[in-house]
């Protein structure tokens, strides 16, 4: 009988979960969609919620982790944490937050992986940087064929160190999110 979550150390976690990468795949958009209505039929009463599909599942054509990101953004006047509790009642885990982000992930189990998982990201409007990489990715196929060989070459390196992984990628992200900000100046204002 394996420990619940709660109870396992970083390490083991990590063990549990490792990175790992896999072709593009078609259903990535799918599961997005399921995913989006459901979290538009648990929050009718906030029409200003914008929903988005980010990470590398939402970039077309390059390998990813197998793992639904979406941005959740709210508006200043929304109480975040009464969504929060929405989230949780509806099956997310809040693995972080602070006063103005919240995360979430759904599909982690004390097995392993479900065939669905999700990462949600909860934030206040504007605070939305990972779309402006996507898209410049999504319209800038050399740069997006480079990101993925980044993370090809990093896979094996942190396949059990998520943090790892995440830092070692974030000069090529903040680097290309900058241009992007720079290219598409407005776009998510």
């Amino acid at each position: 009988m394996s420990k619940p979550l709660s109870e396992m150390t970083r390490e083991e976690l990590w063990h549990l979960f490792p990175i790992f990468l896999t072709e593009h795949q078609a259903c990535w958009e799918a599961w997005y969609d399921e995913e989006h209505m459901l979290l538009s039929s648990i929050l009718p009463q906030y029409p200003t919620i914008q929903i988005s599909h980010i990470g590398s599942t939402a970039v077309q054509r390059i390998w990813a982790k197998p793992i639904i990101d979406i941005l959740v953004q709210i508006t200043e006047q929304m109480d975040m944490q009464a969504i929060c509790d929405i989230f949780t009642e509806n099956g997310y885990l809040c693995m972080s937050r602070s006063d103005s982000r919240i995360s979430f992930n759904k599909g982690y189990t004390a097995s392993g992986f479900a065939e669905k998982v999700f990462h949600l990201h909860l934030r206040y409007a504007g605070d939305n940087d990972e779309l402006y990489f996507r898209d410049y990715l999504n319209e800038h196929a050399d740069v997006a064929e480079e990101y993925e060989k980044l993370k090809l070459a990093l896979w094996k390196t942190y396949e059990y160190d998520r943090d790892g992984y995440t830092d070692a990628k974030t000069a090529f992200i903040s680097e290309i999110t900058r241009k992007a900000k720079a290219a598409y100046a407005g776009r998510y204002m």
